[in-house]
């Protein structure tokens, strides 16, 4: 059995998608956020203190665009993952790593300094250079979606599910405005999936059922 420690609609949900896309059997562990402040003993498990984890027999893993990647290999039977020898392989791999680390990772700035930190030590400037930041490197998912329906290899694959995230994320920032019309329209495609309605109502169930708060990590404001 699968174990997928969460928060809601954190870096996790895309682990969490990939398994409702995979139909794997799982195990959803909902966390507060954060957790390294409201779930104190989580860092026994997870010493960074961090959501995602994903535990799968022996293997412990804490990277979201990682597990896309292993799922998909290791659990989905070429579904959702392409071939070392496919063409788009590589750009397949580009898309995983760019997701997080290019896409993802600005908008934690603009979500720190806008609304994380406290009132004193808030960033306007920063987190407004790091928003355009995301959006002109979301330049490369307009160009890639205005000739096709998904990233690559013609279909979707976990790439789409990783990617997906950061537009998630930018939704949640109010930055979804600003998306250019073919992101828009990719978007729209991608939440009309049902594997991605399931996994957002498995969240909401879980936290409910488990005593946690369900709003949305990123719609969190500290008190």
């Amino acid at each position: 059995m699968i174990v997928l420690h969460h928060c809601v609609s954190a870096r996790s949900f895309r682990p969490l998608w990939m398994m409702e896309e995979l139909g794997l059997h799982y195990r959803l562990r909902a966390l507060p956020f954060p957790p390294r402040v409201h779930a104190r003993p989580f860092l026994e498990d997870n010493p960074l203190g961090t959501v995602p984890l994903l535990e799968d027999g022996a293997t412990r893993m804490t990277e979201s665009a990682a597990m896309c990647q292993y799922l998909a290999t290791r659990h989905g039977a070429g579904r959702l993952d392409v071939a070392v020898d496919d063409p788009a392989y590589g750009s397949y791999l580009n898309w995983l790593h760019m997701s997080d680390a290019t896409l993802t990772f600005p908008q934690t700035l603009v979500l720190r300094y806008t609304h994380f930190e406290p009132v004193e030590r808030r960033q306007p400037q920063v987190a407004q250079d790091y928003a355009r930041w995301f959006l002109a490197r979301l330049r490369a998912v307009d160009a890639a979606v205005q000739h096709g329906e998904f990233l690559c290899a013609g279909r979707f694959t976990a790439a789409d599910v990783a990617v997906a995230y950061a537009l998630q994320l930018a939704q949640h920032l109010g930055l979804d405005g600003q998306f250019p019309p073919a992101v828009t329209h990719y978007w729209q495609r991608l939440q009309a999936r049902p594997a991605f309605q399931r996994a957002l109502q498995a969240q909401h169930r879980a936290a409910l059922e488990q005593g946690v708060d369900p709003t949305p990590s990123p719609d969190l404001r500290p008190a």
